[in-house]
């Protein structure tokens, strides 16, 4: 039998979707890899996958890409996990750090500071610990994923970039979406949303799973209110909205 290539975001945040993917009939059909969200774009554009939870900010890199699952990682409000950490208010910023695991945070914080904070900053890009001695004074970062649990203890001002993306639009933000460029069975793209609807379904047992890992943080809370799985017509119109802003802003910047 034919396995299919599954790029999965490795954080805490898609975990519903690896427990709903290794407990359902798809996981015979299925070789599944964890990757940081940039990689599970890389792997999308190089072909190197047929089917991946991809950051809405790579979508630009693809071509004749589908949506196939009524699941994501978004977000109403609050997200937690993305945010701007920084010693200082944010109208002292003057550099911002732009976490290398990311697409789409670090193209919201961009569109951010466009449209939404109308602040120009110098930006760098990162590598390897760079949130554990980079933040320090007026240069601020965008960190994403597991590593905001630490973070948002050490610094005084956590700006979260899903609840400012809800001030200026009113909109829910969403950051990764399953995506195919092939033309996979209809059956076992059922089969694959069908698992990944378990896994959301499945949050307590995936907490319970997950508990002695996260030392300090109520994971339940964290799956049921500020990570929003459905992608229902509010979040899609925040993507399409997001998307038009980042096309408009690259064309305006060249």
């Amino acid at each position: 039998m034919k396995k299919y290539k599954v790029s999965l975001i490795s954080y805490l945040n898609s975990r519903p979707f690896l427990y709903g993917l290794e407990n359902s009939p798809v996981r015979d059909e299925i070789e599944i890899k964890l990757d940081i969200p940039s990689k599970t774009a890389t792997k999308m554009v190089s072909d190197s996958a047929d089917v991946g939870l991809i950051p809405v900010g790579a979508l630009t890199d693809l071509k004749d890409y589908q949506i196939v699952s009524d699941y994501c990682i978004g977000a109403v409000g609050a997200v937690r996990t993305v945010v701007l950490a920084s010693d200082v208010p944010l109208e002292e910023v003057e550099t911002i750090l732009l976490d290398y695991q990311s697409r789409s945070s670090v193209l919201l914080t961009r569109v951010l500071a466009y449209y939404f904070w109308k602040k120009q900053f110098r930006w760098e890009n990162t590598s390897g610990s760079f949130e554990k001695k980079s933040i320090f004074g007026k240069k601020a970062a965008v960190v994403i994923g597991d590593r905001v649990f630490k973070v948002e203890k050490k610094h005084p001002y956590i700006y979260d970039l899903s609840s400012e993306w809800m001030k200026f639009t009113g909109l829910p933000f969403v950051f990764a979406v399953w995506v195919t460029q092939k033309q996979l069975p209809a059956r076992f793209l059922d089969l694959l949303n069908q698992a990944v609807a378990f896994g959301v379904e499945s949050v307590p047992e995936v907490e319970k799973a997950e508990r002695l890992n996260y030392p300090g943080v109520d994971i339940f809370e964290y799956f049921t209110k500020n990570i929003s799985y459905l992608l229902d017509e509010q979040k899609k119109a925040g993507m399409n909205h997001f998307l038009n802003l980042a096309r408009e802003m690259k064309s305006k910047n060249g």
